[in-house]
């Protein structure tokens, strides 16, 4: 279906004035239902762009994953567009109907329309010219078939036009209904031509699979795998932290580790087990979890805290290979740290003053991370600590709110306790003492003990 494929390719704007494209061209072809019925593709907004592009004659058809997305029953979060003509005939059919452009990446072919403050990016179909494993030079084209030809996966070529008309020329309607994640063509060609494709690979098939790897993807990615040291840690970092957070990132991870994959991207094998125990624990962690850092499980952060972390000292290494923020690693360094001070039997009193000294996030970040390794290790007690009593002790790290301080300086300097470095030796032991206590609130009791301390240190 759609416009005829024309032989020609360009490499500068086409000069040739083309004939508008009818709003709803006919097609002997009949429009896939969950397609016609997108709400992404019926509304106003997007017609308008359709309507914009095609009165110049450009033939416009929505690509990859807003197509697959829809297939997949899956949310559709941007709309992107392939057009059969060069960025500059695309902006100026655009501003030619009021509508708003941004060239957001023209060096590759692509460029942003704006409706009603909702961006749609617009590619003209290319082909790569040449590839160094990492960038691409290209060329337009006019040619439907190349274009997906040069894209990475069977699932990622699949068009639909403005009626959901579904336009497949690779078979990636066949493998969305296999949930099977397959390079276009040869696995080998399309590795090398952006190495990225292998984290691409793992992460794609984590998130739609959710079963084994396609053998023969895997064992090209294998083959290709020292083209990952091409490749910038920022990059790395993208795509491992969307693979971790991927609903079958356990399955895929375990398939990779053997081929030493973990090791490229995190300098070490990885603590599968320690992972496997958190992705374990992660339903009955939803709630805590989604309290302390506003988005619910699965959570990239900890889980690469079980897959890489073994202590606090691991994470200036890590932040270093990795490019991480400094409040990821920041969390990576908390979790570890409240992790090491947690023991098998872990009560309120101690969660208290876990949140006292490090704070919510770090507290059940490092509730959890202790919990799975103890799992991993076969150290946690098997009856001793009862999913209701982790679950109380979890809301406890998530939601409580600590006490002030009940005591300052001048409290002490009223006591006669001379000021100086004195001063923080004495609310330094009362501290250590009102955490043990359970954080008591009674000023008789706070007194008594200040009154202790304030005779000892002055002895």
């Amino acid at each position: 279906s759609g416009p005829p494929n024309r032989k020609h390719e360009y490499l500068a704007p086409l000069m040739t004035t083309k004939p508008p494209v009818p709003p709803h061209q006919p097609s002997s072809q009949k429009p896939h239902p969950l397609l016609a019925d997108a709400p992404w593709l019926t509304t106003t907004t997007t017609q308008r762009v359709f309507d914009a592009l095609q009165a110049a004659g450009i033939a416009v058809r929505a690509v990859g994953g807003t197509v697959r997305n829809t297939l997949l029953g899956e949310d559709v979060s941007d709309i992107d567009l392939a057009v059969d003509a060069p960025p500059n005939e695309v902006a100026e059919a655009a501003r030619r109907a009021g509508l708003k452009v941004v060239p957001t990446g023209i060096d590759h072919g692509t460029l942003t329309i704006v409706v009603n403050a909702i961006p749609f990016e617009v590619t003209s179909l290319r082909r790569d010219v040449a590839t160094d494993g990492r960038r691409a030079t290209i060329a337009y084209t006019d040619d439907w078939q190349e274009d997906a030809r040069r894209r990475d996966f069977t699932i990622n070529a699949l068009y639909c036009d403005r009626s959901g008309v579904l336009f497949d020329p690779v078979g990636g309607l066949a493998d969305i209904a296999a949930r099977r994640v397959r390079f276009i063509g040869d696995p080998h060609a399309r590795i090398q031509e952006d190495y990225l494709r292998i984290l691409r690979f793992f992460r794609f098939s984590a998130q739609y699979s959710g079963r084994n790897l396609d053998e023969t993807g895997l064992a090209a990615c294998i083959s290709e795998r020292a083209g990952l040291q091409r490749l910038s840690a920022e990059r790395i970092h993208h795509e491992l932290h969307r693979l971790l957070k991927a609903p079958a990132a356990l399955a895929v991870i375990r398939q990779i580790a053997p081929h030493g994959f973990i090791d490229d991207l995190v300098g070490r094998p990885g603590d599968i087990a320690t992972l496997g125990a958190l992705v374990a624990m992660e339903p009955q962690a939803h709630q805590a979890l989604a309290v302390v850092h506003g988005t619910a499980v699965p959570d990239p952060v900890l889980r690469l805290a079980a897959l890489a972390v073994s202590s606090a000292e691991d994470v200036p290494r890590l932040k270093q290979r990795l490019r991480l923020s400094n409040s990821e690693a920041d969390r990576l360094s908390g979790a570890a740290h409240v992790a090491s001070l947690v023991g098998t039997y872990p009560t309120p009193q101690l969660v208290h003053g876990l949140v006292y000294r490090h704070g919510n996030r770090a507290a059940t970040d490092g509730l959890l991370l202790a919990w799975a390794r103890q799992a991993a290790q076969g150290t946690a007690p098997d009856a001793a600590r009862d999913r209701e009593t982790e679950t109380a002790l979890l809301d406890a790290a998530a939601t409580w709110t600590p006490p002030k301080l009940p005591i300052s300086g001048s409290d002490l300097i009223a006591l006669g306790v001379p000021a100086g470095p004195q001063i923080g030796v004495v609310i330094e032991a009362f501290e250590t003492w009102w955490i043990a206590a359970g954080f008591p609130d009674d000023r008789a009791c706070i007194n008594a003990r200040l009154a202790e301390l304030v005779v000892v240190t002055n002895r």
